[in-house]
């Protein structure tokens, strides 16, 4: 039953197109008694094992950023892992009476391919439109309104605000504003989003799961001396827990100017 559901799994991939990476898997250890967390930067849509050693628990209804992984004693096996955004990742499982880590936060770089359809030509340029165009409505209806004021970081001359937080459907909208009264046009590199539970400074606890975004409106690539910006990234759904926090962070391209925000 298992040779089969890979052979179907392969054959399945060939049609699909997946381009595989030439590096080296990683490899994760795990035993029965523990549970090996692998955190993912896109929520995780299909997750397969190659042998019964090894169990791997996903939630498959609400797609989550993270697994969970125990194996017990006997032979090495694989794991694969397609998230959200058509990302491929590929890693060994063997087994380890100890465990040096726990917790594994998976990068996009770590990615050994993309899987996607097999004629793109196929999807409808009206079905992309809807899509987008849903997405700007709201987007321009939250730019609309006055501005809020949830959360505020100064440094330097700029100012980064976190302005709302509006859930829309299976999206999650958030508004941001920049101000640069520095004396220098700030050139943006990225504005990154995480969830954070835990304490820096209990790093043993601290998890930071990164929030990718499916859409962004108005994002600025400069921000002018004197000038003011507001813009909104659009993310999957998430629900922050009563311990958890977002984390901004801010980071400006060509230069050395950083900003953390956290809420």
């Amino acid at each position: 039953m298992k040779i089969c559901k890979w052979a179907l799994c392969a054959m399945g991939m060939i049609s699909l197109n997946v381009v595989w990476g030439q590096r080296s898997l990683d490899t994760i250890y795990s035993n029965e008694s523990k549970n090996v967390a692998l955190f993912f930067p896109s929520p995780i849509r299909q997750a397969i094992v190659g042998n019964e050693n090894f169990v791997f628990s996903y939630d498959r209804e609400e797609a989550g950023y993270f697994g969970l992984l125990q194996g017990v004693e006997g032979v090495e096996s694989n794991l694969l892992v397609i998230t959200s955004n058509h990302q491929i990742y590929a890693f060994v499982l063997k087994y380890a009476k100890e465990l040096s880590q726990l917790n594994h936060f998976v990068r996009k770089g770590d990615s050994i391919g993309k899987i996607g359809p097999a004629k793109e030509s196929e999807v409808k340029e009206d079905s992309l439109i809807v899509g987008t165009s849903h997405y700007n409505m709201f987007c321009t209806s939250l730019l609309d309104r006055k501005p809020k004021d949830m959360v505020t970081k100064r440094k330097k001359g700029v100012r980064l605000r976190l302005e709302d937080m509006v859930y829309n459907g299976r999206e999650v909208y958030l508004v941001f504003g920049i101000r640069n009264r520095s004396g220098i046009d700030f050139e943006l590199d990225f504005l990154e989003v995480f969830r954070v539970n835990g304490s820096a400074k209990r790093r043993a606890s601290y998890q930071e799961i990164p929030l990718e975004p499916i859409y962004g409106h108005n994002v600025p690539n400069k921000i002018k001396d004197g000038e003011m910006v507001r813009f909104v990234h659009v993310l999957p759904k998430f629900v922050l827990g009563d311990k958890e926090r977002l984390k901004l962070v801010l980071e400006e391209l060509h230069g050395n100017r950083r900003m953390e925000l956290r809420r």
